[in-house]
């Protein structure tokens, strides 16, 4: 283990020891403040079980972002706050993302000479934390490693929740390919993702309302359980709501559309596209992901849904949905506003194909439109 530490040692100096490297100094950093960040968690989350597994996050926290406690002599204080603000999330996640989960998973907790055999891999994740966009890296320093919530990120960097969220989706999306080797599957995270029901849903129709001008149009995506009566409807892009509607028609169009060309070069790299979730609803965005087979097995690749509902289309893969989507007020209130839209799917693939039709003409007394190589 190295040489013990003195009782009589600040933690000032550990710290200090602690950032040049030293596994040691960290390890007796945490073993003094571990049993009352323990002690906090659990006042909090109201299980030592859960409390000890957030304290293993904030120590894993702590020790890849040391280098920015400000003060050494506060380490005490700064842990525990990680250790706080970690619980508070894990509440907030437990009562609103899985309403059945009880507070009584089991879990063994590694001792703090134990966390702090990690420090390598700790400094690999800081490798790829820095590695990203300046944006998502300040998110994911303040969420992740300092235990902020959404609200508290979004007043530090001045910018609104739905940004945060936002930022904080396309860094997991980036850091997932570098990290995935350090990363085992948690028990909160098998209990998440057997409490979640997925229902097959299709595209039933494209809807959009009457509007002249283009800029205030809406087009909506409604899709429909298979076997089943429930429906979703998604507001989506016009480019994507017409070539939705163009598959649903069964138009031909004179060249292939980014969606074909994408699901054409996933097959030409050796892989193919398995199927197509919808995973979430938060600040009335919705987010999917599209799950591609590949030679090292199957990866999840972050997708707005409707681009992701695309490449599902022309690919053949199956379409999932998280079945709490089909409950939410949003999910009411947009499919009532949806069934008042007059234009139908079969109106706007009309009106698609009779623009193409139009772009393709030669011109009266003009030169022949320029060709795409």
């Amino acid at each position: 283990m190295g040489q013990p530490w003195p009782e009589t040692m600040p933690d000032a100096d550990l710290v200090l020891k602690a950032r040049r490297g030293s596994r040691e100094p960290m390890a007796e950093l945490l073993r003094r403040h571990w049993d009352t960040a323990v002690l906090l968690a659990g006042r909090v989350l109201g299980s030592p079980d859960l409390a000890r597994d957030a304290v293993q996050e904030a120590a894993v926290a702590a020790m890849t972002d040391l280098e920015r406690l400000r003060s050494p002599d506060r380490f005490g204080a700064w842990f525990c706050g990680i250790a706080l603000n970690v619980s508070r999330r894990w509440l907030r996640q437990l009562q609103s993302e899985v309403p059945g989960l009880g507070m009584h998973l089991a879990s063994a907790s590694p001792d703090p000479a134990e966390a702090a055999e990690v420090a390598d891999t700790a400094a690999r994740v800081r490798d790829a934390i820095a590695a990203l966009a300046d944006g998502q890296q300040h998110a994911v320093r303040l969420f992740y490693l300092q235990g902020l919530s959404h609200r508290e990120v979004a007043a530090e960097l001045g910018i609104s929740v739905g940004a945060v969220k936002a930022r904080l989706h396309q860094a997991r999306a980036a850091l997932t390919p570098k990290l995935s080797q350090f990363r085992e599957t948690t028990k909160a995270e098998v209990a998440v993702e057997t409490a979640t029901e997925w229902a097959e849903v299709l595209v039933s129709e494209i809807r959009r309302n009457q509007d002249e001008d283009m800029r205030r149009r809406k087009h909506v995506m409604v899709l429909a359980e298979r076997g089943g009566d429930r429906r979703l409807a998604i507001w989506i892009g016009p480019a994507e709501a017409t070539v939705l509607a163009l598959v649903l028609e069964s138009v031909e169009t004179p060249r292939p559309f980014p969606y074909k060309l994408a699901a054409g070069l996933v097959q030409a790299a050796g892989s193919r596209i398995t199927e197509v979730k919808i995973t979430q609803l938060l600040d009335q965005v919705y987010y999917a992901c599209v799950v591609v087979q590949g030679p090292d097995g199957p990866r999840e690749v972050d997708a707005r849904p409707s681009d992701a509902v695309n490449l599902a289309m022309v690919s053949g893969a199956p379409i999932r949905l998280n079945s709490v989507l089909f409950s939410a007020d949003l999910a009411t209130s947009r499919a009532e506003e949806a069934s008042l839209y007059p234009v139908a799917t079969a109106d706007i693939a009309a009106e698609t194909q009779q623009r193409l039709h139009e772009a393709t003409r030669r011109p009266a007394g003009g030169d022949p439109p320029p060709t795409r190589s």
